[in-house]
């Protein structure tokens, strides 16, 4: 199973009411199981031929510097959808997207991230005041990382 369809059926899992997820296929079987909001385990088993073994990945998990961050604050935090560079606007000399204290109503962008040479805008998920921005301009950010905090 290719690493793009892995990763699609991870983000189907979270997003969704969904606890667990096993798929068998040719090449091997997955399955995914949600444990919480923030973390994702997947359990991955080798195809019969190769080995017997069962191989646990665990979803990456976020600083401990941004988790503490973001557990003091209240509001709520907009998060990112995918692994890539945090961009504040859309050009390095523009007006950022969105600055602390700034009003956004959901569905708005307020910033860009930058994965695989294309420019994906993210969109506010929530209206409300942007009380944190949690990244530098430019910064690597991991998928389910906080990006800003909205109250």
């Amino acid at each position: 199973m290719d690493l793009r369809k892995l990763k699609t059926l991870i983000d189907l899992v979270s997003e969704s009411n969904i606890s667990e997820l096993e798929i068998t296929e040719a090449e091997g079987k997955v399955r995914i199981v949600k444990a919480d909001p923030a973390v994702v385990t997947q359990t991955v088993y080798a195809p019969a031929p190769l080995a017997a073994a069962a191989i646990s990945v665990a979803a990456p998990a976020l600083p401990a510097a941004i988790e503490a961050v973001t557990l003091a604050d209240p509001g709520h935090a907009v998060k990112s959808p995918m692994v890539g560079t945090f961009y504040r606007s859309a050009n390095p000399g523009s007006k950022p997207f969105a600055e602390v204290g700034d009003s956004i109503k959901e569905g708005e962008p307020i910033c860009i991230i930058e994965a695989m040479k294309i420019m994906n805008e993210i969109e506010a998920d929530k209206s409300g005041t942007v009380t944190r921005i949690l990244c530098e301009n430019g910064q690597a950010v991991e998928f389910g990382q906080p990006l800003f905090m909205i109250e």
